[in-house]
């Protein structure tokens, strides 16, 4: 069964996404009914491997939830990325400095179907070594460090890794 979207209205843009109003015919009760969506470039999420075999993390303060929090190195696909990939390794070198020699593309999660339409890709990054120093944007405050997996594994247990796109990036990877 397929949703009839009857018309669609721009309601706002915001820099990073925008939103509309989709109206939107229900195949089973066939009312018709308002959707919003919000509307943004897609993400990567980048898991690093050190040569040693250690992963590359970042402790980042993010103003929705007024914390600093455990991720890994990612951001926004932006329209000069010739693809998901080149945006990985751009947000690798920026957030870190460093390159990888390999990289293994393990798919996509959509964040939250209900309410967006991007993707969150997520790549692994295998022999990262220091290239560059770090090259952050004006609204990033970012600490780089290396956790064995063992470790890594255990912050998600503890949930001292709560960002749900990291994550999500871990269960791909293990």
């Amino acid at each position: 069964m397929s949703w009839r979207r009857l018309r669609s209205e721009p309601l706002g843009d915001f820099k990073i996404f925008t939103i509309r109003r989709d109206r939107i015919v229900s195949p089973r009760t066939h009312e018709e009914l308002d959707f919003y969506v919000l509307d943004g470039a897609d993400w990567v999420n980048v898991i690093p491997l050190t040569e040693e075999g250690n992963l590359l993390l970042v402790r980042q303060y993010r103003h929705g939830t007024e914390e600093t929090t455990i991720e890994i190195p990612g951001g926004g696909v932006d329209p000069a990325d010739e693809s998901p990939v080149a945006a990985a390794r751009r947000e690798l070198l920026e957030e870190t400095g460093h390159a990888a020699e390999r990289w293994k593309d393990l798919g996509f999660v959509h964040p939250n179907p209900a309410i967006q339409s991007n993707r969150c890709w997520t790549f692994v990054a295998e022999g990262c070594r220091r290239v560059a120093p770090p090259r952050l944007d004006p609204g990033e405050d970012i600490e780089i460090f290396e956790a064995a997996p063992d470790e890594v594994r255990a912050m998600l247990k503890d949930g001292k890794i709560t960002h749900s796109l990291v994550v999500a990036a871990f269960a791909r990877y293990w």
